[in-house]
């Protein structure tokens, strides 16, 4: 069966549900507890939790946000042109 013929199928059974009265939006309240059970549910999979904080650690540390390019230590370490170095001690 092709996309459009099963969306077609799917738009006319929701305008007959709404029409008999029996379809259902949730609203916010019910939407809110809905999230929160999901929550609570994935976050019991305690092997999944860590898994996923750790790709999220390896994507924070790979500086895939912000800028595109992490200055390299060596870059960051020199003085710029007409600066003392930040630890000379000249006295």
């Amino acid at each position: 069966m092709s996309r459009d013929k099963q969306r077609e199928i799917a738009r006319r059974g929701g305008r007959a549900a709404h029409q008999k009265g029996t379809a259902h939006k949730f609203n916010s309240d019910e939407a809110r507890d809905a999230g929160r059970k999901g929550g609570v549910s994935v976050s019991r999979d305690r092997e999944h939790m860590a898994r996923i904080g750790r790709a999220g650690g390896r994507s924070s540390r790979s500086g895939s946000r912000g800028s595109s390019q992490a200055p390299t230590e060596d870059a960051s370490q020199q003085p710029a042109a007409g600066e003392e170095e930040p630890n000379s001690s000249a006295a």
